[in-house]
């Protein structure tokens, strides 16, 4: 029966091309080479080689032996390589499910920081709205899910991130903007952008309104903050939005002012609780507490 030693022979002999070149390969002497080779050729009950003048040339079958041994060692050689990148944090792969708003208004600053501290990590991030984000994390489908929820899903465990207020937005040169803090009163019969009716934030907003007796122009409804914040820009009426959302589009066209009444946005941490543990989830998560709270600071007062 052949054997691993037979196979290693054979392959220093292919690759030096002579038995004293193998020999050397193999930190062996050229009559065990020779010796070995010869014993795999009766084992096999064919040559692998022609011997001319001392000289070794390869048969056909030597060739396609020796093509069915090469993809061999370079799927070990990946083998032991992907097991000693597993043995290196740098090389961790997290798999990110986040709610819209937080891939472009959190999550950049933060995985800026991680990657400086891990360049050879991996980062896939997946946007996804509840309440799919919550089933997919119950599925411990991802190392890391970021949510608004303030419980567990079924599955994970949860850790509280950040907490701030919604705040309001408004183009630049509109009246308001003389204001530090606008009061519900201030929306009375203004343009106003909101989220889609059935948004638990849309429902509070217009509650809030209802009881102050103000009544604003709803004239363009959207799902997303974002896409609030640019109609915002493009001077269709005001808005009131989470603060990360409206830090990330805040520039000379979109303006930030505190709501005089407090509407709480939180961010959580869904831990998968049956999903094997990534070594550099929790380096992500100091990362996303410490850009958060560099992002607080940001925020009108």
């Amino acid at each position: 029966m052949l054997t691993h030693r037979h196979i290693e022979v054979f392959r220093a002999v292919m690759t030096a091309g002579s038995v004293t070149g193998a020999a050397g390969l193999l930190h062996s002497s050229q009559p065990t080479v020779s010796r070995e080779l010869a014993r795999m050729e009766q084992l096999l009950g064919y040559a692998l080689f022609e011997r001319q003048q001392g000289r070794l040339r390869a048969t056909a079958r030597a060739l396609a032996l020796f093509d069915e041994v090469e993809r061999s060692y370079q799927g070990l050689y990946r083998v032991t390589e992907r097991a000693a990148q597993l043995g290196r944090a740098e090389q961790t792969r997290l798999a990110v499910l986040c709610l819209p708003a937080l891939s472009h208004a959190l999550l950049p600053g933060a995985c800026a920081a991680f990657v400086q501290r891990h360049p050879a990590a991996e980062l896939s991030i997946t946007p996804q709205e509840s309440p799919l984000l919550e089933e997919w994390m119950t599925a411990q489908r991802f190392d890391l899910g970021l949510s608004e929820q303030a419980q567990a899903a079924a599955g994970t465990r949860l850790e509280p991130l950040w907490q701030g207020d919604e705040v309001c937005v408004l183009p630049a040169g509109h009246a308001l903007l003389a204001k530090t803090v606008l009061e519900p009163a201030d929306f009375e019969g203004q343009a106003f952008v909101s989220l889609s009716t059935e948004d638990p934030y849309r429902l509070q907003f217009d509650a809030i309104f209802a009881a102050a007796g103000v009544r604003r122009r709803l004239a363009i409804e959207t799902h997303s903050a974002a896409a609030v914040c640019a109609m915002v820009q493009a001077g269709l009426g005001l808005a009131i939005v989470n603060p990360l959302t409206a830090l990330a589009c805040a520039g000379p066209s979109l303006q930030l002012r505190r709501f005089a009444v407090s509407v709480p946005f939180r961010v959580s941490a869904l831990l998968p609780q049956y999903r094997p543990a990534q070594p550099l989830v929790q380096d992500l998560l100091d990362c996303l507490r410490s850009h958060a709270a560099a992002l607080q600071d940001r925020l009108p007062v």
